[in-house]
């Protein structure tokens, strides 16, 4: 005879369910620590951001501030020039618009401008041809500045307005 048994579905023991359940606690609270570590995260990179957005705005009234007390001069030097043109003394008045000239190039130069070179060939980066003109200089050479143009360390501010050479004019070749 056979003995028959029957199968009946195990029951898990009493010690694997409060083992789970001590899991399912520790899962729990590892995901509300990373949670809580998250968001002290988000929040000291929102202190961030904000505290960067104030520096940058400080560095750039700063930076505005030291280039306003490099001019103030200028504008005193001009003032003076034109208080000598309201007296028509024209001698005075070259000498204060040449003052206040040099007093401004010296200013914006302390800042880093440069004029733009535009002796020798065009360069398209740092000019801009307004014209090609006949002439005897070698084609793309430039033959006229129109307005200078400024540099910021690498960057163009302004490029030159210049008349380009388109070489020597037709009909002229041959003819020496």
């Amino acid at each position: 005879m056979t003995d028959h048994v029957e199968e009946q579905p195990l029951e898990r023991p009493k010690v694997e369910e409060r083992h789970e359940a001590a899991g399912l606690e520790q899962t729990t609270r590892e995901r509300d620590e990373y949670l809580d570590a998250l968001r002290r995260l988000q929040a000291e990179f929102e202190n961030y951001r904000k505290r960067v957005q104030r520096d940058q705005a400080e560095y750039v009234r700063l930076a505005s501030e030291r280039v306003l007390k490099q001019l103030l001069p200028v504008l005193d030097d001009l003032e003076r020039a034109l208080e000598a043109a309201s007296e028509h003394e024209e001698a005075k008045l070259e000498e204060g618009v040449r003052l206040v000239y040099r007093s401004l190039v010296d200013a914006l130069a302390k800042e880093g401008l440069v004029e733009v070179e535009t002796d020798g060939t065009f360069d398209p980066h740092t000019q801009e041809a307004l014209l090609a003109q006949p002439s005897a200089a070698d084609e793309g050479t430039v033959i006229q500045v129109l307005q200078k143009g400024y540099k910021l360390g690498d960057r163009v501010l302004r490029p030159a307005r210049v008349v380009v050479s388109a070489g020597v004019p037709a009909g002229s070749e041959g003819n020496g």
